[in-house]
């Protein structure tokens, strides 16, 4: 693949991914509407290894507690607090099930532009809804086994093209009396689980590949998608310390309204 597709499908990405408007929709549009050979399977799984490497980075400190808590699970006794390692397992096996189920049946969907402008408009306006509705009383750090579940089954939705992953775990929170910052942060968390699986398993692929130039696309993919969202993420936390999701879902309301024209007219 040319360098210039491959520096801006990663910057998409990078861009994109901790944001609730769908990386993958924008992966998926920004072909058709460039008229590019599509970039394949390899190569979104290249730039989402870079941003889940970011996403480690960002949150050195939330995976250096989740390494203390792996310590003291042997421990009698304790914090009454739910391990956040528990949490994320709790949050990630509803999308670890369903999706190996329908990942075959929805296939065909998952590069519909109609369906991603549907879907990009409809759990925008229900971002917005949860926004303006949801409370701000808890914290990140006072999250409950039910609450953690709850999400999770949110996160199914993400299956939907054009959804966003970030975008339904976010909403989920938010309904449930998440403040803006936590329910951002504990959707990054959960992004790390959903990315790690399909980034090794089509890692070993292409390190076991005869195709050299492919493994250097991936490198290459994969570094420019680690810095634009380093910096993604930085800037969508300090925003959210001070606003809400507002610009994120006007966004998503144009994008699929753009979306729905082109497809329709």
């Amino acid at each position: 693949m040319p360098l210039t597709h491959l520096t801006i499908l990663a910057l998409i990405q990078g861009l994109t991914e901790f944001l609730p408007i769908s990386s993958s929709g924008h992966l998926i549009i920004f072909p058709k509407l460039l008229d590019w050979q599509d970039q394949g399977i390899t190569i979104d799984v290249a730039v989402h290894a870079g941003s889940l490497l970011a996403v480690l980075i960002f949150l050195w400190r939330d995976i250096g507690r989740i390494l203390l808590e792996l310590g003291q699970l042997a421990r009698p006794g304790g914090s009454s607090t739910p391990p956040l390692l528990y949490l994320l397992l709790i949050a990630s096996i509803p999308l670890i099930v369903v999706g190996f189920l329908v990942s075959t049946v929805m296939q065909d969907l998952t590069r519909n532009i109609e369906v991603i402008g549907w879907a990009t408009i409809l759990f925008g306006i229900l971002l917005g809804f949860s926004d303006r509705i949801g409370m701000t009383l808890n914290r990140f750090q006072h999250m409950k086994y039910f609450d953690a579940l709850l999400i999770g089954f949110a996160q199914i939705l993400a299956l939907i093209p054009g959804a966003s992953r970030a975008g339904v775990t976010i909403t989920a929170a938010r309904f449930l009396g998440y403040e803006r910052a936590s329910a951002a942060r504990f959707s990054l968390l959960l992004a790390i689980p959903a990315i790690l699986g399909a980034s090794v398993l089509k890692g070993l692929d292409i390190f076991f590949s005869d195709d050299v130039n492919l493994g250097i696309d991936f490198l290459i993919a994969a570094g420019i998608s680690f810095c634009a969202a380093l910096a993604s993420i930085s800037i969508m936390m300090k925003w959210l310390n001070r606003a809400g999701f507002m610009p994120f879902v006007v966004y998503r309301i144009v994008m699929g309204a753009l979306l729905l024209a082109w497809v329709y007219l």
